[in-house]
């Protein structure tokens, strides 16, 4: 392989949706800069891949930068990858990218699945294009204000959310966009327990009911007609 960073998707949920490209890249290169190398060792085992692996997160990646640039001129191919998906989507890897850029070596990508184009496609609400906002901030306030600037798009949008919070959301989104605005949450992609649930505010409250909520959701708010 080339030397150079290689931005490498990796399953979302199902292990048989890593690509044969993305195993290869793995497989070849030089060493592996992971979001939690313990989650990554499991998807390296499984694939009978034994690649040096180190962390490279949100606390380290800043000074994993000057290392990785090191290496690439040294002649090494670095596999980045996160916990599942693409890295820099809501995860780690940005800072990595552009400190590659800025140093002008190689950046290219063996590309994978992603929890936003899945749970996109399954909606029916990605016909005219998306706008995804990732994650919300924790505080109210920033929530809804961001609900606010959403509630009149013509265009779909896309959050991410943590099971913990993804009621108190769905709540946000009745009480500042509507009660009636079609939404859509994706639940577990690809996983034994995905779960696809649609309908407004009301309806996936109701749904949930009062149990549990596990797994990282993706919640999809219609655009306006």
């Amino acid at each position: 392989m080339e030397a150079g960073l290689y931005v490498t998707g990796t399953p979302i949920g199902n292990l048989g949706d890593m690509t044969a490209r993305g195993i290869e890249t793995l497989k070849e290169a030089s060493l592996i800069i992971a979001e939690d190398t313990r989650q990554t060792r499991k998807l390296l085992t499984y694939f009978n891949i034994s690649t040096h692996c180190i962390s490279c997160h949100k606390f380290n990646e800043a000074q994993r930068c000057e290392e990785i640039i090191t290496r690439i001129h040294n002649g090494e191919a670095v596999a980045m990858v996160t916990d599942s998906g693409m890295p820099c989507i809501s995860d780690p890897g940005a800072r990595i990218v552009a400190a590659c850029r800025a140093a002008g070596v190689l950046i290219t990508s063996a590309p994978g699945p992603t929890a936003l184009t899945t749970a996109l496609a399954l909606s029916g609400f990605g016909g005219h294009g998306f706008l995804f906002a990732g994650f919300l901030p924790r505080k109210s306030g920033a929530r809804r204000r961001i609900l606010e600037q959403c509630s009149s798009l013509p265009v779909a949008t896309v959050f991410y959310e943590s099971p913990y919070r993804l009621l108190k959301l769905i709540e946000e989104i009745g009480t500042v966009i509507g009660m009636e605005r079609p939404l859509f949450v994706a639940r577990e992609l690809t996983k034994k327990f995905e779960e696809l649930v649609s309908g407004t505010a009301p309806d996936i409250r109701r749904h949930f009911g009062e149990r549990t909520v596990k797994g990282e959701c993706v919640v999809i708010i219609a655009p306006v007609n």
